[in-house]
């Protein structure tokens, strides 16, 4: 297969020298590139792909083409983020394949945090507390099921203590030590016991939102640079993703269908404040999550603070 132009984004081109200064400000944005000769598929990969530039530094020269209505290849960006791959397209014009219409108003109709619906909710015993309680949401057209665990007698009088956690495969199931999210999910459950013990409650959110948004491979290609000395943020940006893409707003429908309109929110995050405040929730208490570091983390943790707006020490 050959096209005359690549779609990437501008976060990528910038890695690429391509990305001129409007564009380089918006990492997510899109880039159309074309070269001398048309892109075949290794030439492509070689392109998408940063874990790829070791072994073929020299690639180009290409220039990058205006694009006067980006509508459609935004979209297609935000598109690969959703199927968790790398945000590069080949464009070929010439293609007598009937095209799959899709519009950026389809993909904002995907994401609506208001498509969620409880499909089930029941007793669930865990190590951290025995009376607990699941309930799992559902949407007609994403197939990620999100959880929400409540620990402890859900009561319309009282404020309970919310942790919003993403899902992390390598941190929450196997243990993963660059990362602290394993650590969070465990404090977040036995802080929420101890609070049913004093009378209260507490609740986890569990978003499937792997690896801030961007999906499981890309998380661990962003582990691949970090392992060459990119920190997480400049890692996702040479992957043409953004290093924040988790969409917040349903965390604050689940709470909603909950019937919980106030909460203390378990967060060092502030923009889980912001969102959960747009969504018509009120935070009447931010409590810190402190769980320490390993010799793994301390640079994922000190990317958070510096350059995230974490509120870590």
């Amino acid at each position: 297969m050959h096209a005359d132009a690549m779609l990437i984004s501008a976060a990528r081109a910038t890695t690429l020298k391509l990305a001129n200064q409007r564009e380089a400000a918006v990492p997510h944005a899109p880039v159309m590139i074309e070269g001398g000769e048309p892109f075949d598929l290794d030439l492509a990969r070689a392109i998408a792909d940063p874990a790829l530039d070791l072994a073929s530094p020299m690639k180009g020269p290409f220039r990058a083409l205006p694009l006067p209505d980006a509508e459609w290849h935004t979209t297609a960006l935000e598109i690969a983020r959703h199927a968790g791959i790398l945000p590069a397209f080949l464009i070929d014009a010439s293609t007598q394949e009937a095209p799959v219409g899709v519009a950026a108003g389809d993909l904002a109709e995907f994401s609506a945090p208001e498509s969620l619906h409880i499909a089930a909710r029941t007793r669930l015993p865990t190590c951290a507390a025995e009376d607990a309680e699941i309930a799992i949401f559902r949407s007609p057209a994403d197939l990620r099921e999100h959880a929400a665990l409540i620990i402890g007698r859900q009561s319309a009088d009282t404020a309970p203590l919310v942790r919003v956690h993403s899902e992390c495969l390598t941190g929450d199931v196997f243990g993963s030590l660059k990362c602290d999210c394993g650590p969070q999910l465990d404090a977040a459950l036995h802080t929420f016991a101890h609070e049913a013990e004093q009378g209260g409650y507490g609740v986890v959110l569990y978003l499937r939102q792997e690896g801030r948004g961007i999906g499981l491979v890309n998380k661990l290609r962003a582990y691949q640079l970090q392992e060459q000395g990119f920190d997480t943020v400049d890692a996702n940006q040479r992957l043409g993703l953004p290093d924040e893409a988790r969409d917040f707003p349903i965390a604050g429908h689940m709470l909603s269908l909950l019937g919980i309109p106030r909460i203390r929110l378990l967060t060092n995050n502030p923009a889980k404040l912001t969102a959960l405040e747009e969504q018509n929730i009120e935070i009447i208490e931010r409590v810190p999550l402190d769980t320490g570091t390993n010799p793994h983390n301390v640079r994922y943790l000190a990317t958070k603070r510096d350059r995230s707006g974490h509120l870590l020490r």
